[in-house]
Formats: C-alpha cells, structure tokens, sequence
C-alpha cells in the first residue's frame, strides 16, 4: 500500500509540473515594426481562474533563456508555487529598456510598458489591474524596470531592481563600456528624462511599491544605490532597501530576485 500511494504521489506531481508551461512567443512592437522574443511562464493553470503578473527584465548582456537556466535557476518553480505568471521579454544585449533617440528599432519602454502589456492582457489569464502587475530587473534590468515601472505607474502597482544601473552620471566608465551612449547618446548631452533620479517627482504620488537591493561588494551599484535610497529617504518616499552580502554577479541576483519575488507575492495578497 506505501508504494502504491508513493506511485500516485510521484504521477500527481509529475502531472502538475507537465501543466506548467515555459511558452516561447514573438510578440510583434508597433514601435518597432518587429517581433520581440519573449517567454512567458505560467502556473498550472485552472480554468476560471486569474493570476497575477510580474514582467522580469534581465541585465546587459543577457536574454530570457539565461534568466531560467541561470539567473534566477527556480524561477519556473517559482510561477508554480506562487501562482503567478512570469513574462521575460528579451531585452536585446544592450537596449537599457528605453525608448532610443537614435535607434528606430530600439524602443524598449513603450513595448514593455505597454505593447507587451496589451498583448499579455489579451492571450493569458492576468489579473488586469495593476494592483496584481509587478515589473522587476537586475542591473541594466533593473534600470529598465525603475524606469519604466514609474513611468507608468498606472500599469504596475509595485517596481523592484536588484542591484541596479541607478545614476548615469556617477557611471563613470561604465557608461561607454556598457553602452549606454551608443542606446541615449552622450552623458554630457543626455535628456534628463533618462536619469532615474528624475523618476522621484513621479514615485511621490505615484502610490506604488518599491523595492531596492544591492550587494554590499557591488563595487559598480552599491553606492547609486545608497544615495538613491538616501534621496528617497529624505523626500519621505515610502521604499523598503536591501543590502546583503554580494558581487554583482548571477550568484547574488538569482537570491535577491527569488527573495524580491516573495515580497511581491506579499503585496499582491494584501
């Protein structure tokens, strides 16, 4: 009778496993007039039923394929065990998630904030409200979600970065090294409105959620991180920050963005 129930055990599992999904689409952007390769992970899903949504924008360099298999390696476990649906657009190498001044097909903010948003709305169980829809990214990522998560604050009801890309102008090399000018143009002529620190007007009425987390030998982040933590502070914008032992490197992002997603999964329970 024990290996009989254990048998059953086992095939119930396997069987809510196989119900999950890791879907591969091409999502067409107007903006771009092309195809944006995007995963989406869902639950099990049970018919009837709505889930929320958290959009996950991975760093400089990356792409869907690796956040699973290696940036946040239990993030398919995850959409299971908090009931929640993951979409992972791929945010080209070097796009930093924003609508380009000098690159027609790089206009990133509008078609995760808001064509891919519609699209999702349209072909996927989502709780459409924003209270149920987060957006998260680590790095370039993180960036990208700060930036686009204010800027439509009406979308998103809670915006988290993990050791993220949050002053240009305290960059120093790393602004031509990771390609910044070549997305935005130059630093010294840069449009303010690509400067996180402009996103805090917003987040003062925006009544959203925010989440920040640095390693602590993050020797590129953690300092943009504090004062921006430190701005936020001192103008009384409500935040929770997060320093813990780390580099900025996979081993830190897939354990603060695991521990980012729980956070958010608190938020959209309550």
């Amino acid at each position: 009778m024990k290996n009989s129930a254990s048998i059953v055990c086992v095939l119930m599992i396997s069987a809510q496993l196989s119900a999950q999904k890791v879907i591969h689409k091409e999502v067409y952007s107007a903006k771009m007039n092309r195809n944006i390769k995007t995963i989406v992970i869902t639950p099990d899903i049970q018919q009837g039923a709505a889930y929320p949504s958290v959009y996950i924008l991975h760093g400089y360099s990356g792409n869907p394929d690796r956040t699973i298999k290696q940036d946040i390696p239990d993030l398919v476990q995850k959409a299971q065990e908090l009931q929640m649906i993951y979409v992972l657009p791929d945010g080209n190498f070097d796009s930093w998630y924003a609508d380009s001044p000098l690159i027609r097909g790089s206009q990133y903010q509008t078609f995760i904030g808001q064509e891919l948003v519609d699209y999702i709305n349209k072909n996927y169980p989502v709780k459409n409200d924003r209270k149920f829809r987060g957006i998260v990214g680590w790095s370039m990522g993180g960036y990208g979600a700060v930036n686009i998560g204010t800027t439509y604050s009406k979308t998103f009801g809670i915006v988290g970065s993990s050791c993220g890309a949050l002053d240009f102008n305290s960059f120093g090399e790393g602004y031509i090294k990771y390609q910044v000018g070549k997305v935005l143009g130059p630093l010294i002529s840069l449009n303010p409105k690509f400067l996180t620190d402009n996103k805090v007007k917003l987040m003062s009425s925006a009544d959203q959620r925010y989440i920040f987390d640095c390693g602590t030998e993050d020797t590129q982040m953690i300092a943009m991180n504090r004062n921006f933590h430190k701005k936020l502070t001192d103008l009384k914008i409500q935040h929770l920050y997060i320093e813990s032992l780390g580099a900025h490197d996979d081993q830190y992002w897939s354990r603060s963005l695991s521990e980012q997603l729980t956070l958010f999964d608190q938020f959209f329970k309550h």
